[in-house]
């Protein structure tokens, strides 16, 4: 019997990459630790490429429809019907007026002969137009009002505090309508800074959900004032200005983020109601909302014609929450599940 070592039938070191260890991550940026881990969230990185797709569909929704052949979204062609009078479901054909064989696109056409291809595409631009400009203005005035409540707290915080209260007390839906009517003139409202169309569906979204940004950032505040690096820039002598958007912003731009990406959805959605019941959106505006409006009371003769943006405006809003989700846990590994 051999006294040897016995011979090693494996490899007790297997060619397999060794975890980093602590100063190797402290070596990299917050950047680079955001992006790694957001690269290991593959259903937030498909949800990632879906919202980068909707967008580019709404900013080339002309180019678009153009290739599909598909007329615009407010063109109507009434013999685009079937011989009961309903309009043509994805693919149907019939004839025109000369006998000459037409076809519908591949969404159908709506009760008015309006292709529902080209409405659903140019209602993505509507939808994320207004989502992204509200979303932007509810940044600005939440963060800007809820720095300053939480950084000089006293009686400008409870001045702004209240007015919060005031603004999340109001009935969004009768305040929604109460607007949409006194804008729905010529003139417009407010002595015509509000005109008649989607100004109206943003100021509505803004002045409704301004206040929850702004108390999440105050509560931030409260506790970045107390912070040592804020102790030590006031001790050097350092501006309330300069603190406020040098010191204590950059420390916000975590939540902001994570809060934004939520306010786009929830917006989306926003948008979509109010264009449901038909306020501040234009007559005949390709907007999600709108559509689902007019395809209610022919749902079981045109299935198509609610079922397409009905599934965008699911899609789309799933997407955003996605996003959000991931960008959450990318930034705040804590809050990883």
């Amino acid at each position: 019997m051999s006294t040897g070592s016995p011979e090693l039938l494996y490899d007790p070191e297997p060619d397999v990459a060794a975890p980093e260890t602590a100063s190797e991550i402290a070596a990299r940026s917050p950047l680079q630790l955001f992006a790694r881990r957001l690269r290991k969230d593959k259903l937030a990185l498909v949800a990632l490429a879906f919202v980068v797709l909707i967008c580019l569909v709404g900013i080339f929704a002309p180019v678009i429809t153009s290739i599909a052949g598909t007329p615009g979204p407010n063109a109507q062609n009434p013999d685009l019907t079937t011989d009961f009078g309903q309009p043509l479901g994805p693919g149907g054909a019939s004839t025109d007026v000369e006998g000459n064989p037409i076809a519908a696109g591949p969404f159908g056409v709506d009760s008015l002969g309006r292709d529902v291809f080209s409405r659903v595409v140019y209602g993505a631009r509507v939808s994320l137009e207004v989502a992204f400009i509200s979303t932007a203005l509810i940044i600005l005035i939440g963060v800007t009002l809820g720095m300053i409540a939480g950084y000089y707290r006293g009686w400008v915080d409870t001045l702004l505090t209240r007015i919060m209260d005031i603004a999340l007390a109001f009935p969004v839906l009768i305040l929604a309508i109460g607007i949409g009517v006194a804008c729905s003139g010529a003139d417009g409202c407010a002595g015509g800074l509000l005109q008649p169309g989607l100004s109206v569906v943003v100021f509505v979204i803004v002045l409704a959900t301004w206040p929850y940004m702004a108390r999440i950032v105050r509560g931030q505040v409260l506790s970045l004032r107390e912070k040592e690096f804020v102790e030590a820039s006031k001790s050097l002598g350092a501006s309330d200005f300069r603190i406020l958007f040098r010191e204590i912003l950059p420390n916000l731009v975590a939540p902001i983020i994570v809060y934004g990406t939520v306010l786009i959805p929830q917006n989306i959605l926003f948008e979509a109601s109010l264009s449901f019941l038909g306020i501040g959106t234009p007559a005949g505006t390709p907007s999600w909302g709108a559509m689902l409006s007019e395809a209610a009371g022919i749902f079981r003769e045109a299935w198509w014609f609610m079922t397409f943006p009905g599934l965008a405006l699911l899609l789309t809003v799933l997407a955003f929450n996605l996003v959000g989700d991931g960008l959450q846990d990318a930034l705040n590994p804590r809050t990883a599940k």
